[in-house]
């Protein structure tokens, strides 16, 4: 089977794509969790009652996560304001530098 969100050689792993696939396996795995719940055997009981706590702890690293990347995506906006701010005609030249690479790079393909 095919999986559409996985990355192909041409393409680079998205950290948006990272989480939204993370949050994903751990809907799932609740929704596993759940369809075992009539199970109490030994064996079951006690995979389910790591699985509950391994995405538990899971859940809780992803949120420290996206709090941490937010911020640091703010601290970066507010450098790149700033720097804009300050040197307005070097921000006109860089993105003008970028968009004829970026337009010379799309060309060649």
């Amino acid at each position: 089977m095919t999986n559409k969100s996985s990355p192909t050689n041409s393409e680079e792993i998205n950290p948006e794509q990272l989480l939204g696939d993370f949050k994903a396996l751990m809907a799932d795995a609740e929704a596993l969790i759940k369809a075992t719940a009539s199970h109490e055997d030994g064996a079951i009981a006690s995979i389910r009652s790591k699985a509950i706590d391994t995405l538990s702890n899971a859940k809780e690293n992803l949120s420290n996560l996206e709090g941490t990347l937010a911020d640091k995506a703010k601290v970066v906006a507010e450098g790149a304001d700033d720097f804009v701010h300050r040197n307005p005609w070097e921000a006109v030249g860089v993105a003008a530098g970028l968009g004829l690479l970026i337009g010379l790079l799309m060309r060649r393909h």
